[in-house]
């Protein structure tokens, strides 16, 4: 099986949602099924950037992870774009063996069997701020079939209060779900600082909102990379 790849690297810390603060190597998939407006990864959606996409076997992307993590199993997170219009049950099966552990993301908009052997599914459907309209029924797919794998959460990006009151909506579809919410960052360009003040506002307004609503369900996290590292590409 040929793998399109975007990037590989690591260890680093997850950044955000179940795994945050988990140390991570992260396997960066190419090709995405969405076009969202906030995208912060177009480098791994967009087919323009195809060229710089690496085509690897299984093999060699297990060999890198093992390089990177020094042959100590870690977890592997699988992030894209969207990974789940690629297979990556070869891969998963591959380093379950050497005992790493797989978490990856996905918006919800395509359903695979490899998601049963995942150890954390994270399944993030896009609020109206992105543009997208989620397929209920596709998202329903991936849940019933995340439902053999390790754990399955949703996780939500927030950036306005109709991206809030539909996140409520959302949850109520799936009120078994473990729910995580976080603020979006508006700076979408790697090249440009993140302002962090503006990005602790965000997340103080979503605290507060929360609280404030007596919505006590969700977890209300940061993005931590964007904190610590800004808008630099990949973290």
């Amino acid at each position: 099986m040929t793998l399109r790849i975007v990037e590989i690297f690591g260890p680093t810390v997850q950044g955000e949602g179940a795994l945050i603060g988990e140390a991570t190597v992260f396997v960066r998939a190419g090709g995405c099924d969405y076009r969202c407006s906030w995208c912060d990864s177009m480098h791994a959606v967009d087919s323009q950037y195809r060229h710089t996409w690496l085509p690897m076997s299984d093999d060699a992307v297990m060999d890198e992870v093992r390089r990177l993590s020094g042959g100590r199993p870690l977890t592997v997170s699988i992030s894209g774009g969207n990974p789940a219009i690629q297979d990556f049950a070869a891969l998963i099966a591959l380093g379950k063996a050497e005992g790493y552990r797989f978490a990856c993301e996905t918006q919800g908009s395509v359903s695979q069997p490899w998601f049963a052997d995942l150890d954390t599914l994270v399944i993030s459907p896009k609020p109206p701020s992105s543009g997208e309209t989620v397929d209920w029924d596709k998202f329903d797919a991936c849940v019933q079939i995340s439902k053999g794998c390790g754990q399955a959460v949703m996780k939500i990006v927030i950036f306005d209060d109709t991206d809030y009151a539909w996140a409520k909506e959302a949850a109520a579809r799936y009120p078994e779900m473990p729910l995580y919410l976080q603020p979006g960052n508006p700076e979408v360009d790697p090249d440009l600082p993140v302002n962090l003040e503006d990005a602790t506002d965000r997340l103080r307004q979503l605290i507060e909102k929360t609280t404030g609503d007596g919505w006590f369900a969700p977890r209300i996290l940061p993005q931590l990379h964007v904190l610590v590292w800004g808008n630099k590409r990949g973290v």
